[in-house]
């Protein structure tokens, strides 16, 4: 019996030790927690959940006030809406408010399918009409179409508004949501209802989409000594196609050079830079960055090509962003002269962040300032020679699909005939209405190009008649003709 006894007390002494030592792991532990619970509150985490054992969560509540009347307008329309709501659709929806509410065409929240479009318009091929477009006051604009796209075939043009597509109005869209309309499978066709300065009336433009090739530098020789290169975008591999093009040409006499810029929307700003630095001496500035306290940070040139190769630099009102920085760089720290039109005018840096659903946050980081400190921002850059294209080049295209016949009469028609006549078919009026001098016109191009001679335009006669007029500008581009007047003043 005492030996039962003494074993009892043995047991309730240890029981007791153990309750003891469990109590004070447990006050250890609880202290920890709280130790915990500081720091994440002092860091600003709203909502803390624990638990331990058998111990109830815990759950720390300190939310940020400003967001109490967007968790009322979220709980108050799951609630009480009278169809079933998307958690994420609101969720997405509450970011695009957040971004639109910045009023800038240049910020912008993409979805997940939307952000895959985005990284591949930068760093590789893909498929649409080949367009860089932007958001501005509630409307899409083409700021421009990339050389040898199916929207530049078309007849697409900086500043041309997009009112919609496939029917479907973009009015209110963002430049993202617009793109995953406008962009679709290569031999698909997509029309498009685009508004033209200066038009009176809409014009329906039907593209058939191709792959947009991820190809950016392209260059010739114009003469024995002068080269030209034109840069289409700024993508992840330009500037290595640049130093691959300009070694060609040199094996081929190239002892000047005309840059062409023009109709190029932008792109990476590293290959703007590294672009640059291939013409501005190295310590010259290439271009400043302020932020949102002013803090400025300069960048200069790092000298990694032949900055004595006599260039002048083509630019026109599709010229943008970082093309806008390169013109400026060369302009100003290495005296380079640019002729054409002033630029777009584009003075914001984008930065993106990505969510772990694919989505994607891009947005405005910085100003950029010419080596100079000038903001060109919805200014653009003046030309040094100001030099427009002949009239017929600003013609609104017509529509394959619309039959221009006799005694009609449209806007689209009086394009025709201005351009009948650039071409060398007068058609003896010029105000849009469809004649018997406008017929015959019309058969004498179509007899030439071996079409129906019909006298109606349609179809392959209407793609017939602007190939014809594209050409026609590209074989007097006054804008590079002053541009190799000027390069061959710097070269003697």
């Amino acid at each position: 019996m005492e030996e039962e006894k003494n074993e009892q007390q043995k047991e309730t002494q240890e029981q007791a030790t153990e309750n003891k030592s469990g109590y004070i792991r447990l006050k250890k532990f609880h202290f920890i927690m709280l130790l915990f619970l500081i720091v994440f509150l002092s860091a600003g985490i709203t909502t803390v959940a624990l638990s331990f054992g058998d111990e109830k969560v815990v759950t720390v509540n300190n939310e940020r006030t400003e967001f109490s009347k967007l968790y009322e307008a979220y709980d108050t329309l799951k609630k009480e809406y009278y169809k079933k709501l998307d958690d994420q659709k609101l969720i997405n929806g509450a970011i695009n408010g957040l971004v639109e509410s910045l009023d800038d065409p240049y910020s912008d929240y993409m979805s997940k399918s939307e952000a895959t479009s985005f990284h591949n318009s930068i760093s590789s091929s893909f498929e649409g009409i080949g367009a860089e477009i932007q958001e501005k006051d509630g409307h899409i604009l083409i700021v421009s179409p990339i050389k040898g796209s199916p929207a530049e075939k078309a007849g697409l043009k900086p500043n041309d508004m997009i009112l919609s597509v496939n029917g479907k109005s973009l009015q209110g869209m963002t430049s993202s949501q617009a793109v995953t309309l406008i962009r679709g499978k290569k031999g698909t066709k997509v029309e498009l209802s685009i508004q033209r300065p200066g038009s009176e009336a809409p014009i329906s433009v039907p593209i058939v989409r191709d792959e947009i090739p991820i190809e950016t530098v392209y260059g010739e020789m114009v003469d024995d000594k002068i080269a030209k290169v034109q840069i289409t975008s700024f993508s992840s591999n330009t500037s290595k196609e640049l130093v691959t093009t300009l070694n060609d040409l040199q094996k081929k006499g190239m002892q000047g050079l005309v840059l062409d810029l023009r109709q190029n929307p932008g792109g990476l700003l590293d290959q703007a830079i590294s672009i640059s630095s291939m013409f501005v001496p190295k310590g010259k500035l290439i271009v400043k960055e302020e932020d949102r306290n002013g803090k400025i940070k300069e960048i200069p040139s790092q000298n990694e090509g032949n900055p004595n190769l006599p260039l002048v630099v083509l630019i026109d009102k599709g010229s943008a962003s970082a093309s806008e920085i390169l013109s400026a760089a060369v302009k100003e720290s290495a005296g380079v002269p640019l002729v054409g039109e002033k630029s777009f005018g584009k003075g914001t840096v984008q930065t993106a962040s990505n969510f772990k659903d694919g989505s994607n946050l891009k947005y405005t980081i910085a100003k950029w300032l010419t080596p100079n400190g000038n903001w060109i921002h919805k200014k653009g850059i003046k030309p040094d020679y100001e030099v427009a294209l002949p009239e017929y080049a600003t013609l609104s295209i017509i529509n394959p699909d619309k039959e221009l016949a006799l005694s009609s009469s449209s806007t689209e028609v009086q394009n025709a005939q201005k351009m009948l006549k650039a071409i060398g078919y007068d058609p003896g009026r010029e105000d849009g209405f469809f004649d018997e001098k406008t017929k015959a016109a019309v058969i004498a191009f179509q007899t030439a190009n071996q079409l129906p001679a019909d006298g109606v335009l349609k179809g392959d006669s209407s793609m017939k008649l602007m190939e014809l007029l594209r050409e026609k500008i590209q074989a007097n581009d006054t804008q590079l003709q002053k541009a190799v007047e000027v390069l061959k003043g710097r070269m003697k």
